[in-house]
């Protein structure tokens, strides 16, 4: 298995970033959402989903993937400006997601410094993220700094499910931790 490069992604992946997207649901979140829910994803919804985000002229937020010479798109993240405002968290990483095969690698730490540098190139020197409880990615956001900052639930499939909103107060203290 190679390496694979982060770059800024394109219309053209959306495909890739639809596959992984549903695939990473499927592993990460099984025992955690309802089964039905999980068989329910759809690669074709989520490509309209991600086509439209990469093409939304108006849309604030940037895709990083991460791309395998033989695989394709193993890995994606995507961020932008915290979604409502905050007051002290002003950039919001929204999704990280990585192939099975391609967790544990290094791959999660530049998707994640690939971002927050992006944030500060924007002006935007604090981070905010969302991570479902009983997701195994909680320990990996502690161990990057990610301090607990908020709780809050919300209804996946008919079922309640709580999720952790870990903050960082200076990105760049992440970007340097977790450049490779």
């Amino acid at each position: 298995m190679s390496k694979p490069m982060i770059r800024q992604a394109t219309t053209a992946d959306a495909p890739g970033i639809a596959r992984v997207h549903v695939d990473s649901w499927r592993t990460t979140y099984r025992g955690i959402a309802p089964d039905d829910y999980l068989a329910s994803l759809s690669y074709e919804e989520r490509e309209d989903m991600w086509s439209r985000a990469l093409t939304n002229p108006d849309n604030p937020s940037f895709v990083y993937v991460a791309e395998d010479e033989q695989e394709g798109i193993v890995g994606f993240a995507m961020g932008g400006p915290t979604r409502p405002e905050d007051d002290v968290y002003k950039g919001e990483l929204y999704a990280i997601y990585l192939l099975q095969a391609y967790q544990r690698q290094g791959m999660g730490r530049r998707l994640i410094s690939a971002v927050a540098e992006r944030l500060t190139e924007m002006g935007i020197h604090s981070m905010l993220l969302w991570c479902v409880v009983g997701n195994p990615s909680c320990m990996f956001y502690e161990a990057l700094g990610g301090q607990e900052v908020r709780r809050q639930d919300f209804e996946l499939g008919g079922v309640t499910l709580t999720e952790i909103g870990y903050g960082w107060t200076d990105i760049g203290a992440l970007t340097e931790r977790t450049k490779t």
